[in-house]
């Protein structure tokens, strides 16, 4: 079928060559009869040279050729006597006659060169400014199904043939699914020959293609392949048909699309071994940090609970009832230490992944807060919270117990770094262009430094000023509030009061659609 068409189109083409030549002999013809009378014989030529160089210019060679001898056949059989016949009774009418059948030649091969050259020009600057759209596109594909895709279609637009490109897989094999087994068994050969095959190369040179790999032996990339399973660092190849056979140009632009590809899909793979090697590089450093952390925030609460209780079961009786409940309460205190440390570092653990598991329901924040203030009021210094919870608070959207640990570890914080009263303050606002519940933990510490009300929320981060440095943390407790905040879609954030201290500020976003009550 599609070489029915190329048929059909070469025929009409060939009929309007026809039908322009014919009009241009007619004209030139009809105005030379017209000017007879007027001009001499070598004005009459002059008409027909000028047929010849139109032809020449806007018909294909042959045409302009058959035109040129037309011409002069013409010139021979109207104008020269004796007239109406193709004798010819003077040696210089002849010689004029073979002397425009010459110039004529001449003109006609000079304008063909200038017109290969104005289509080889006009067909490089389209090239260049295909390649140059292709860089910048590939430039900004951040991955390979979309540079993949950009690929094929320059061939498409490049091409007047179909085209196929096939990638190594991870397991080293081409993927060649959906293209065609004589073109895939070529794409095959070309990734084992490491070379260009196809027509107007050395290898395969009676194929109606071209078979050009992805890659280069001599370029060195890492890849996330196995190496086993690589060809020396080679990608994949692509196949161009229906392509000419000493058409050089074209092959180079063939070439300089795939390099370019080449270039991209080895900017994808570098990305994203950096990627990996930065992932790993911070999996180390949170593992070390994490061990460092274990050895020095659980060794020495476990060692004191481990000296309480050997005191107790070897000298029991050689202690006051006082000395015995001391050694109790430092058991207890370090016990209690080791299970906030331990619920901190497995909940930052478990939020730190990409996809934390949230056990959300529909929770009203002032049975929260209740819970909370009820459970920490039953502490030696719980006499110092305050809470005020704003009435007909909407419903959020949470996984309670970590948004209840999130408060407890504020609470707990401004307990720990404070004498005076903490505040809790709770209530509904406009955030921008969303409504959020808000919740205010205020102390009268001695506060946190500007330059550091980010850094406090990193994992094991702590505070080294003078009045803190007594107070033991593993510097895991805001880290997880950040993390929770975080998950829940929130934001967590830290300023200080006027008047000395700290508040922090809890926004949980609340959904439009709420749940009908019972």
């Amino acid at each position: 079928m599609n070489n029915l068409l190329l048929f059909a189109s070469r025929g009409r083409h060939s009929f309007q060559q026809a039908m322009l030549l014919s009009l241009l002999m007619v004209v030139s013809c009809g105005l030379s009869m017209l000017l007879e009378d007027y001009v001499s014989f070598t004005g009459l030529a002059m008409i027909y040279i000028l047929a010849i160089v139109l032809a020449a210019y806007f018909l294909d060679r042959y045409i302009a050729i058959l035109a040129a001898f037309i011409a002069v056949l013409s010139l021979n059989y109207f104008f020269i006597e004796p007239r109406y016949s193709f004798h010819i009774d003077r040696s210089e009418n002849a010689l004029a006659l073979l002397t425009m059948l010459v110039v004529a030649l001449v003109i006609n091969r000079l304008t063909t060169a200038l017109k290969l050259e104005t289509e080889s020009a006009h067909l490089n600057e389209t090239r260049a400014k295909q390649l140059q759209e292709l860089a910048i596109t590939l430039a900004n594909c951040q991955d390979l199904q979309r540079a993949t895709a950009v690929c094929k279609n320059a061939f498409r637009v490049a091409f007047h043939g179909t085209s196929y490109l096939a990638l190594i897989n991870h397991q080293g094999e081409l993927d060649c699914q959906s293209i065609p087994l004589e073109n895939a068994n070529g794409l095959r050969a070309c990734i084992q020959e490491k070379s260009i095959l196809g027509t107007g190369t050395l290898r395969w040179p009676d194929l109606n293609a071209w078979y050009i790999p992805l890659g280069d032996s001599h370029f060195n990339h890492n890849s996330n392949r196995d190496r086993e399973n690589e060809r020396d660092n080679f990608w994949g190849a692509v196949c161009v048909t229906q392509v000419a056979h000493l058409d050089t140009a074209a092959q180079d632009h063939a070439r300089a699309l795939c390099s370019l590809f080449t270039q991209v899909l080895t900017r994808l793979d570098t990305a994203e071994a950096a990627a990996r090697a930065h992932n790993e590089a911070e999996k180390q450093q949170l593992q070390s940090t994490f061990l460092s952390a274990i050895s020095h925030d659980l060794r020495t609460p476990l060692a004191v609970v481990v000296g309480a209780a050997s005191s107790l079961q070897s000298q029991r009786d050689k202690l006051s009832a006082n000395e015995q409940d001391k050694l109790l309460h430092h058991i207890i205190d370090e016990a209690n230490y080791l299970t906030s440390v331990t619920e901190n570092t497995l909940q930052f653990v478990r939020l730190s992944s990409s996809t934390p598991n949230l056990r959300q329901s529909w929770e009203a924040m002032e049975e929260i807060i209740g819970a909370i203030v009820t459970r920490l009021r039953r502490r030696q210094d719980g006499h110092r919270i305050a809470a005020r919870v704003e009435e007909n608070l909407a419903l959020l959207r949470v996984d309670p117990v970590l948004i209840s640990q999130l408060i407890s570890n504020l609470i707990d914080n401004a307990l720990k770094y404070s004498e005076g009263t903490v505040e809790i303050v709770v209530k509904q606002m406009q955030h921008g262009a969303n409504q959020v519940i808000e919740v205010a933990v205020k102390d009268r510490g001695p506060g946190i430094p500007l330059q550091e009300h980010q850094t406090i929320f990193e994992a094991y981060s702590r505070l080294a000023t003078h009045d803190q440095s007594s107070q033991r943390s593993a510097g895991l407790g805001l880290a997880v509030c950040m993390a929770i905040a975080r998950a829940h879609h929130g934001q967590l954030s830290v300023r200080n009061r006027r008047q000395g201290g700290c508040n922090f500020l809890l926004h949980l976003p609340v959904e439009q659609e709420q749940p009908l009550p019972l």
